[in-house]
């Protein structure tokens, strides 16, 4: 059984497909590295993991498709004439979505606490609707509501949806500094940001997450499995 069952909705959703470069098209449903970000907003410390386990499709939502306005360029140290660097893309989103997100906490090596202090600290800021900051569907302007699960399970779901983002690993790597980020237990280091795929399918209103892809992001990103 899983440690943690959260249910969480949204009126808007959009978890992109990475193989999209200019338009952004996004995933029938919530992906679990967006699904793990959703939780680590609400509450998250450098001494456990996430591992999404499953999830449930209470609403797969309807797909629209709206024009945004977004930069062609990223913010330098010089400041941008938004009106020079604006483009107009239309994006696929999904309208009305919920979920069941099924997790397990995973404690690091380095950690002091025994792994109920921080069930007991999640399970707190879930009743009380707490968070660390705003909780997101794919996309920051897409708030994110959650509760406790209250016994609800999706309805009978089956829906292939192909390769689909399990989750990036950031791997550090001297030798491939393309990138600066905070590692938990090293500081800031640099390396390289790795993603992996898996081949999903939603049977029964459940998107089962392989345990297997687990190993692999720990190997990529410690070491240590």
């Amino acid at each position: 059984m899983a440690h943690i069952r959260i249910k969480v909705w949204g009126d808007y959703a959009c978890f992109t497909r990475p193989e999209f470069k200019t338009e952004r098209v996004s995933y029938p449903l919530i992906t679990p590295s967006a699904a793990r970000g959703l939780l680590e907003a609400i509450f998250w410390k450098p001494e456990f993991r996430y591992q999404i386990r499953r999830i449930g499709v209470l609403q797969l939502g309807t797909q629209v498709v709206v024009l945004r306005n977004e930069l062609t360029s990223r913010q330098g140290r010089e400041p941008l004439v938004v009106e020079d660097h604006r483009a107009q893309r239309s994006t696929l989103l999904l309208k009305g979505v919920a979920y069941l997100l099924e997790a397990d906490l995973v404690l690091r090596p380095h950690a002091q606490d025994p792994l109920a202090k921080y069930l007991d600290q999640l399970r707190r800021r879930v009743e009380r609707g707490q968070f660390h900051h705003p909780p997101y569907l794919g996309t920051r302007e897409f708030p994110a509501h959650f509760a406790p699960a209250a016994g609800e399970e999706p309805p009978p779901l089956d829906l292939p949806i192909g390769t689909m983002l399990f989750d990036v690993a950031f791997v550090p790597d001297p030798k491939r500094p393309e990138l600066a980020f905070r590692h938990p237990t090293r500081g800031r280091v640099q390396g390289y940001a790795h993603p992996l795929f898996f081949q999903a399918e939603v049977k029964g209103g459940w998107l089962e997450v392989p345990a297997a892809k687990y190993q692999e992001l720990y190997r990529l990103e410690e070491g240590d499995v």
